[in-house]
């Protein structure tokens, strides 16, 4: 395989996430496909030997265009943004893409586009990226050039602005707030941090399993936190941030087939419960969007 179909396929691989992340800083559909085409002329336009994230150089690029265009807007889009629907986002006879699926479900589609809409350029670009897709803010800086800290608080006033508009607003920020706190569960789990994961643990949590499964042992139910802990910590390696059923929860499927679900029950930014799905059959009636790319 030559450099050029190298380049091909690794911007195909990332092509859905780039249009999804587009969209939600854009908030058109046609915009965000110009801003993706651009990216992939970019991308031919520039050496990218040195780069070892290609998906994070085309989140930056798509991110650099989107702001661009944002900045030359002098006219209300062509297509009113009240009359895109969420099914715009089909892609034919193949279906809707997951990562189209879960853009829609984790942000409550439509509603919060409106208040974004009401976002200045960097505030909304900060909000989307990091809120909506877990952008580092030193990454984010770069692309508005200010500083992480200046950065942080755009999307800290966004974020205000967000959750007080509307009640559709407000549940894509608890969603947003979900998946903080899955994230953090996951990241202590998985390298093992016993004090990071203890303070994302309600002092009460339970743990429950639908059948038994090794993370358990023989049990079914496990409370308190020493024995939470001692069940996940350096754990969950294969698991990822995924809606289930459109709730924040997670989910692996090391193979590309659904092995197991975590369902959390969180209150006041702590783990209270955690449900392990191991049935198959529970499994298969499950609808899960993975959130990570």
């Amino acid at each position: 395989m030559d450099e050029n179909e190298s380049l091909a396929e690794g911007f195909e691989a990332n092509r859905s996430h780039l249009r999804a992340v587009a969209y939600r800083i854009l908030g058109s559909l046609n915009e965000a496909d110009d801003a993706v085409q651009e990216a992939w002329l970019r991308l031919h336009r520039t050496d990218t030997s040195g780069v070892e994230n290609l998906g994070g150089w085309l989140t930056t690029v798509v991110g650099r265009v989107c702001l661009d265009m944002l900045r030359s807007r002098t006219s209300r889009r062509e297509e009113p943004l009240e009359t895109q629907q969420p099914h715009a986002i089909d892609e034919g006879e193949g279906g809707t893409e997951p990562e189209h699926e879960a853009l829609l479900a984790d942000s409550v589609g439509l509603a919060l586009l409106v208040v974004l809409d009401t976002l200045a350029p960097a505030e909304r670009l900060a909000f989307v990226l990091h809120d909506l897709f877990a952008v580092p803010f030193d990454d984010i800086a770069t692309i508005l050039d200010r500083t992480p800290a200046a950065t942080r608080q755009l999307a800290s006033r966004a974020r205000r602005r967000v959750q007080g508009r509307s009640p559709e607003a407000a549940a894509g920020a608890d969603q947003i707030r979900r998946r903080e706190v899955v994230d953090a569960f996951l990241t202590a789990a998985r390298g093992g941090d016993f004090d990071a994961l203890l303070a994302v643990l309600d002092p009460d949590v339970v743990l429950r399993a639908d059948r038994v499964v090794p993370l358990l042992g023989t049990e079914h139910e496990l409370r308190g936190r020493p024995s939470v802990l001692s069940a996940f910590l350096g754990r969950a390696q294969d698991a990822r941030t995924a809606l289930l059923d459109g709730t924040v929860g997670a989910a692996w499927a090391p193979d590309g087939k659904l092995r197991g679900a975590l369902r959390f029950t969180i209150a006041d930014g702590k783990v209270v419960a955690i449900d392990v799905v191991a049935d198959p059959d529970q499994l298969d009636r499950l609808d899960v969007a993975f959130l990570d790319v």
